[in-house]
């Protein structure tokens, strides 16, 4: 007897990704967030090129595949990661039903482990995973290197937002002014958030703009809640491309050494 969608479906749950099928069947009707993550690609899409004929997306913890199968709609050639085989699984069966796997690479890949790679993206879709990273300031440099083109970049953050008075330097008796309701923060989440113990960070919207500019992008909109396109700044390029490098190129695991004595030498 021939399996159904529904059966298949059922057999792939639980589903974070609630995608609408070909047939008009639903993997997850009933989120709890709603029609996730359709809600938020409608607020997000405008800002996007209609046509990525000829571009390449690398999309980070791509979970069941909702982006980068609305991504190779338009034409893009993708590269979609993510550590969990069972979110893998359900990516690659929701491409075939939309006959797009041909146009979508599948890797169960961790972010730091692009770090060794050479390739770089015209896009890269950061969403939803920076607050699940125990060292997200090294994922940021890390996305930054691999940037061609454009960032899309959301997380989780705390309430709050506001201006500050920024400087360029402060002196070191001055730490009041960190205190600022403004001021750029990353809270720590000890245990858990929502029962998950990989929900480490919660920054304030100061505080994700900051980390953008430290990682050398440049914030061009804000299409919707917590959601930032980037394009790399020429003009502020990241420490772990300048003064720090030796610092990035070590924790990535390869030899700061030879780099400064190229430099030096």
């Amino acid at each position: 007897m021939e399996t159904t969608i529904q059966q298949t479906i059922d057999e792939l749950s639980p589903w974070f990704h609630n995608i609408h099928l070909p047939d008009g069947t639903q993997t997850a009707p009933d989120h709890f967030l709603g029609d996730f993550p359709a809600f938020k690609w409608k607020q997000i899409a405008p800002a996007i090129p209609e046509n990525l004929e000829g571009k390449t997306v690398l999309d980070i913890g791509c979970n069941a595949g909702f982006y980068s199968l609305e991504l190779a709609r338009r034409g893009a050639k993708v590269t979609a990661i993510d550590l969990d085989t069972d979110y893998l699984q359900q990516a690659d069966w929701v491409l075939k039903q939309h006959g797009l796997r041909d146009r979508v690479t599948l890797h169960q890949l961790q972010v730091y482990d692009l770090a060794g790679s050479t390739t770089s993206f015209d896009i890269v879709w950061f969403m939803g995973v920076f607050y699940h990273l125990r060292y997200p300031t090294l994922a940021m440099d890390i996305l930054a290197e691999k940037t061609r083109e454009m960032m899309v970049f959301q997380t989780l953050t705390m309430p709050g937002d506001g201006e500050y008075n920024y400087q360029e330097d402060y002196n070191i008796n001055d730490r009041e002014s960190m205190l600022q309701p403004g001021w750029p923060k990353m809270a720590f989440i000890e245990g858990k958030l929502n029962q998950d113990p990989t929900n480490w960070w919660a920054p304030n919207s100061q505080g994700v703009k900051a980390v953008l500019r430290s990682a050398g992008m440049e914030i061009v909109s804000e299409p919707s809640h917590e959601t930032y396109i980037c394009r790399p700044d020429p003009n502020n390029p990241s420490p772990a491309r300048t003064w720090n490098r030796s610092e990035y190129l070590s924790a990535i695991g390869q030899d700061w050494r030879e780099e400064v004595s190229k430099k030096t030498g």
